[in-house]
């Protein structure tokens, strides 16, 4: 998904898509690596956010991960996203709703998700098997009501989790 397209806007086209068709994956391939075109585009349900000058292998990795369920953001887009989040004063009642609502192993797998581990890094930092990691972050998604990993990084972040 480009975010400039004539008529619709990107953000609004994922929007309109995420509504219609909620098992749909997103991924913008956009030149603006502007942060409120980042944080529109993973609130409207884009599961991954690339820049036109990603390499073919990192498009490809952002494709695949997609295609099975996990998200990706240009590395350089997710330092921006992280520092932006962090710089906003963190919530203490969103921190609360997180403990009381995770178990301690959902926290540990949020807090590696925040820090960008794909499900493969988080298996072995863990030492548990991708299969369960899956589990975790369906759990995590569920109890947390919101849709993608990058949005449960965020909110670890803004918490004050991360």
């Amino acid at each position: 998904m480009d975010l400039n397209m004539p008529g619709m806007t990107g953000v609004e086209a994922t929007r309109h898509i995420s509504t219609l068709a909620p098992l749909t994956r997103v991924v913008v391939l956009t030149i603006s690596d502007q942060d409120s075109d980042v944080m529109d585009a993973i609130f409207a349900g884009a599961c991954g956010y690339l820049l036109k000058d990603a390499s073919i292998q990192e498009l490809m990795h952002g494709i695949e991960a997609a295609a099975v369920g996990e998200s990706l953001i240009s590395p350089t887009i997710a330092a921006k996203v992280l520092r932006r989040v962090r710089s906003s004063s963190s919530q203490p009642d969103i921190e609360r709703t997180i403990r009381a609502e995770l178990s301690d192993r959902e926290i540990e797998v949020l807090k590696l998700i925040a820090n960008g581990k794909d499900n493969a890094q988080i298996a072995a930092d863990l030492h548990i098997s991708p299969k369960t990691v899956k589990n975790h972050i369906s759990n995590i998604l569920m109890k947390l009501q919101i849709d993608n990993r990058i949005q449960a990084a965020v909110y670890a972040v803004r918490s004050g989790i991360v």
